[in-house]
């Protein structure tokens, strides 16, 4: 197991030079001048030269990438913005806990809900409930989050006004963000909830377990449900890393100010150094998250464990 850690640790190490690779690259050949976005249309020519030499800007393309990614690996230093002045790392590690904790209760929901309505469509095949079930799923994929955002603002913010509409600090304020940020994950958790656990459903292990006597309910929830858990646990471990990444038009909707707000605002800028650094982390808390849930397979299906050994 510890073997299997190390190696996939490793092998973030050219993932992480390749995402940094293609976003320097994308971010170096994107029409505009950082120097004049930070310094406005007033700045004096010498002034933009000067800033330009003290970020590096005038030197080569490589020359940029090599001191970039020898400042990040040897140093742990991912630039500062131009804006604020601050260092990318301390900006980020303050703006991340709002989207790790949007990303959390949104995953937390679709859990909760696909999870139940997926073993029920998946027992109650083609009844009223199932049919039912399968359309709002499929509505729920067909819904951006912007769109499903603005009327849940509209509704419940406006007209009813149950729920704020804006901030992250209080437990009312986390529904409408954490509700429309789950919305498709909802749908994709029952979808493969209710595919597998039909397959799983018509084994012969499954048919031995009730001509012994078997309890439905045991039967569902001890030996279907638990053979059934790898695909869904995989999609889950990856929704999880895709709102990490995904909350940007959320959190720039309901004014929380995590990465993907963060990362909009430098990108209106020309931060160069805040998007690279929140892309970087992004992806590390990505490939964490796939690693925690091939490390989750273990404990559910004994023959993975027996794998590993």
């Amino acid at each position: 197991m510890i073997r299997y850690i190390v190696r996939r640790v490793l092998f973030l190490i050219p993932v992480l030079v390749g995402v940094a690779f293609c976003v320097f690259t994308l971010l170096y050949l994107t029409p505009g001048d950082p120097a004049r976005m930070v310094l406005g249309d007033l700045a004096t020519e010498s002034a933009l030269q000067e800033f330009r030499a003290k970020e590096g800007l005038d030197q080569p393309y490589l020359v940029q990438f090599g001191n970039y990614l020898y400042k990040a690996v040897f140093h742990g230093d991912i630039g500062r913005s131009y804006v604020t002045k601050r260092p990318v790392m301390s900006e980020i590690l303050v703006a991340f806990p709002y989207t790790l904790k949007l990303a959390a209760f949104a995953m937390v929901i679709a859990i909760l809900v696909g999870v139940p309505c997926g073993i029920l469509s998946a027992i109650k095949q083609y009844s009223i409930f199932d049919t039912l079930t399968m359309i709002f799923a499929m509505i729920g994929l067909s819904m951006p989050v912007f769109w499903l955002g603005l009327l849940l603002i509209i509704l419940f913010s406006v007209h009813l006004r149950w729920l704020p509409s804006s901030g992250f600090d209080t437990f009312q304020a986390m529904i409408l963000p954490s509700v429309a940020l789950a919305a498709q994950s909802i749908s994709m958790v029952t979808r493969m909830t209710r595919s597998s656990m039909l397959e799983v459903i018509r084994a012969d292990y499954i048919r031995t377990a009730r001509s012994k006597g078997q309890k439905e309910s045991i039967v569902i929830w001890v030996h279907a449900l638990r053979n059934a858990l790898i695909p869904v646990v995989t999609l889950c471990g990856l929704q999880f890393g895709h709102l990490l990444s995904g909350a940007i038009l959320t959190e720039s909707i309901f004014a929380i100010p995590g990465v993907g707000r963060l990362m909009v605002d430098a990108i209106k800028t020309r931060d160069y150094p805040m998007v690279q650094g929140g892309v970087l982390f992004v992806a590390v808390a990505f490939s964490i998250v796939n690693l925690l849930v091939d490390l989750l397979y273990a404990y559910i299906d004994p023959r993975i464990k027996a794998q590993y050994r």
